[in-house]
């Protein structure tokens, strides 16, 4: 958890995002080929790439910019990605790159050749965009017999509509579960590592309300009234999250 290659922004989110007891639970170990879906700025792969580094595989599925018509941040941070990878290889050098945009780019590699899946903060947009099934079948067909998806998720109100609060950014447990369980996965376990009691889930601008988007704040000119309101969701933290382990039957 520890380099100079992390940057301070990164570094002071893991007393809400947990890397440590996060991938404790998960079974990260060393032999692993681990592949990381949407890493975007890469908070996770800072982690990840020295620790995996002569150790294992670590691959991560960013964004396919060779995919037209996506949302613009896809191609920015596809690059920042890259450029972190550029400027720091003696960390990066042995990270491997899947080009991956459901469902015009939808490929995560052979079959049976993963140990371990990762996905954090990322199946609401799935939900959206109405390819979540197909997404976690693709997880099920790369992972081996016996390995291991590891989901991380804004967590919305048992009994919530997915369609509906996946566009605020939190979805059911419940809903994460079934979609592995068509896959043909197995809930193996889950764990509050990542939970916040004190996120209410009902933030105008929904989980970006929060740390660390700020996003209502931002809105917001008067100074005094921005700093309150910063004030205010920092107090609440970063979102509450569902820390899910699944697993590929062994037959």
């Amino acid at each position: 958890m520890f380099g100079d290659h992390r940057a301070e922004s990164n570094r002071a989110r893991d007393r809400y995002r947990h890397p440590a007891g996060t991938l404790a639970f998960m079974g990260l170990q060393d032999g692993m080929t681990v592949l990381e879906i949407w890493p975007g700025g890469g908070w996770y792969t800072e982690i990840l790439a020295p620790v995996m580094r002569h150790k294992g595989q670590y691959i991560v599925a960013s964004y396919d910019v060779d995919v037209p018509d996506q949302p613009e941040y896809r191609y920015e941070l596809h690059m920042q990605l890259l450029d972190k990878f550029s400027r720091n290889p003696e960390v990066y050098d042995q990270v491997a790159v899947v080009p991956y945009s459901p469902p015009a780019s939808a490929s995560l590699g052979a079959a049976d050749s993963i140990d371990m899946v990762l996905t954090f903060r990322n199946a609401h947009g799935w939900i959206s965009d109405g390819i979540a099934e197909s997404v976690f079948a693709e997880f099920a067909r790369v992972l081996k017999p016996g390995g291991v998806l590891g989901v991380v998720q804004h967590r919305a109100a048992e009994g919530a509509d997915p369609a509906q609060s996946a566009a605020t950014g939190y979805v059911p447990e419940a809903a994460v579960i079934e979609l592995a369980r068509k896959a043909g996965l197995y809930l193996e376990a889950r764990s509050e590592v990542n939970a916040n009691p004190a996120d209410t889930r009902d933030h105008a601008e929904g989980v970006w309300a929060l740390p660390p988007s700020l996003a209502v704040c931002e809105n917001l000119a008067a100074e005094d009234e921005k700093a309150a309101c910063i004030a205010k969701y920092q107090a609440i933290g970063e979102s509450d999250r569902m820390t899910l382990r699944f697993r590929k039957p062994v037959a």
